[in-house]
């Protein structure tokens, strides 16, 4: 567990006024001195996320945010920081100082809560002293102080049981798509992008979904692809990495079904089909039509990158148009989207799927069409119908 990347992490966030006690809490909840605690306003000025084990739950990242309440042009600034946090909390906690409690506020961000579908818990700090009247109102509450160990382990039971209730999302890639003991081969072409000894987060994850869900999986490169097609007696789904789409294609026959690995995370993450929908859009490009780029990670850009370089390349080749791109990088994405005529997402395999289906969502609600890498890789080849039989199953 210790070793479970963010993005497949539930996401836990201490909301509240400043001075509520938030980053004492966070503080108690990791069992480190990661945050500088003051009794003066505005400490904490940037959201801070530390990886956690919540047992007997599992693997949750925690975030401390910045104080609400601080109406300072420095203050908007962090608390534009904290809205942003909302976009990818899968459940929240509202800290509130039991001898300062500011009911209106705690209303006000229940109403944000309520309108993004976030699960809370309302924790009371400072509980050695009086709270009565406050328990009395909010009996669902939790009440803590960071000078009582017992108190802290009684809410991180809460909290564990309240996660438990979450509906959990879609944490599977494979699971579902095709019965237990069916053959799956994965392409991985090794080129600069690759690091040497390493895979990509996308095809990790995929081959631990194959042997969660009891598959078999066989691993290869695209050079021996062909070879060791014919040495399988039977293959139910061929996985690829999306840059070698065109050419799998060709190598795998018809009667066998082809996806990429962009696709699969896409399809854990967030809504396949409303991305598969968005490629749609391609068809109407026009010369000087706008695209958005979304990379929820940060790297080197190479002369292989394929958001930057091969994606460009291959769309205008693929319309004959001229066409414009723009760059967002890792949480960073915009408040308005009227200039955009399409935004393509990468896997998202560095977000969590709260955050990518809200992307989502957003892009929809502003009537801008949104797809996917891979989605794309696959309508610039011809193969998208193909790439799509795995997920209608």
């Amino acid at each position: 567990m210790e070793q479970t990347p963010l993005a497949f992490r539930t996401h836990v966030s201490i909301f509240g006024n400043t001075n509520a006690g938030k980053s004492s809490l966070f503080n108690k909840l990791i069992g480190q001195d990661m945050m500088i605690v003051s009794d003066k306003h505005g400490t904490t000025t940037d959201p801070v996320t530390k990886a956690m084990e919540l047992l007997p739950y599992g693997p949750i990242a925690l975030t401390d945010t910045a104080g609400l309440g601080d109406f300072s042009e420095i203050g908007e600034k962090r608390i534009e920081k904290t809205d942003k946090i909302l976009e990818r909390t899968d459940f929240a906690i509202y800290t509130a100082a039991s001898d300062s409690f500011d009911e209106n506020s705690y209303l006000e961000m229940k109403k944000q809560f309520d309108k993004k579908h976030i699960n809370h818990l309302l924790v009371f700090t400072k509980s050695d002293l009086n709270t009565s009247d406050l328990a009395a109102k909010y009996n669902d509450a939790v009440f803590v102080s960071v000078f009582d160990d017992n108190s802290i382990e009684n809410l991180k039971k809460v909290l564990e049981q309240k996660l438990s209730e979450i509906k959990p999302a879609d944490d599977t890639m494979i699971g579902g798509l095709l019965p237990p003991g069916s053959t799956i081969v994965l392409v991985v072409p090794i080129d600069s992008e690759a690091p040497k000894g390493r895979l990509i987060l996308p095809q990790v994850q995929f081959l631990r979904d194959c042997l969660d869900n009891g598959m078999k999986a066989v691993v290869v490169r695209d050079t021996e692809l062909e070879e060791t097609l014919k040495e399988l007696n039977h293959v139910d789904l061929v996985v690829t990495d999306s840059q070698v789409f065109g050419y799998v294609s060709s190598v795998v026959p018809k009667e066998i079904m082809l996806t990429s690995f962009s696709m699969m995370m896409a399809k854990m993450k967030g809504d396949i089909t409303k991305l598969i929908q968005g490629a749609n859009a391609i068809k109407s490009l026009k010369d000087g039509s706008r695209i958005l780029m979304a990379e929820a990670c940060t790297h080197n850009v190479s002369h292989e990158d394929i958001g930057r370089i091969k994606i460009p390349k291959l769309l205008q080749k693929c319309t004959g148009k001229k066409l414009e791109f723009e760059y967002y990088v890792h949480h960073d994405f915009p408040k308005d989207l009227s200039k955009y005529d399409l935004v393509i997402h990468c896997g998202g395999c560095m977000i969590n799927s709260r955050s990518m289906n809200n992307r989502i969502e957003f892009c929809l609600e502003n009537n801008v069409p949104i797809t996917n890498y891979g989605v794309v890789l696959a309508y610039v080849n011809g193969i998208l119908e193909r790439g799509c039989k795995i997920f209608e199953k």
